[in-house]
Order: structure tokens, then sequence, then C-alpha cells
């Protein structure tokens, strides 16, 4: 298979992240999948019912930065 990838970059407001966010979590609790789209492509993965989830958080001089993972 190829390597598929969707980044994006943007500034939004704090209470549109948290949307996002829920979105998120509402697919990943309730279809199994997580959904994708872009440029007019849509790209869907199954979640198993185990993921791993990493949290990084960091406070430095430059700014704060809190980074969300999951893998499977």
């Amino acid at each position: 298979m190829d390597l598929i990838e969707i980044k994006r970059k943007e500034r939004l407001r704090r209470e549109d992240v948290a949307a996002r966010l829920r979105e998120l979590a509402d697919q990943l609790a309730r279809h199994n999948d997580v959904e994708f789209e872009r440029d007019g492509m849509r790209v869907r993965a199954h979640v198993p019912d185990e993921v791993e989830f990493k949290v990084e958080f960091e406070i430095d001089d430059e700014g704060t930065e809190l980074e969300l993972e999951l893998t499977w």
C-alpha cells in the first residue's frame, strides 16, 4: 500500500479546536473508524479496540505545545 498522508496546520479559535476534537472522539467511540477529507479526497481507517495513546506537553521560551498521537 502506498503512503497516504494528510497534514493540515491552521489557526483556529480554542472552541473550534475543541469541536474538532469532540468530532474525532465521537468517531472513535461510535464507528470504530476515523475519516478525514481534504481537497475532495476522503480517507477512512479502521481503529482496533486498543490503540497506543501518547501525550506530549512542552513549555519553553518559544511557546507551549500539546501533541496527541494515536497509533495502531
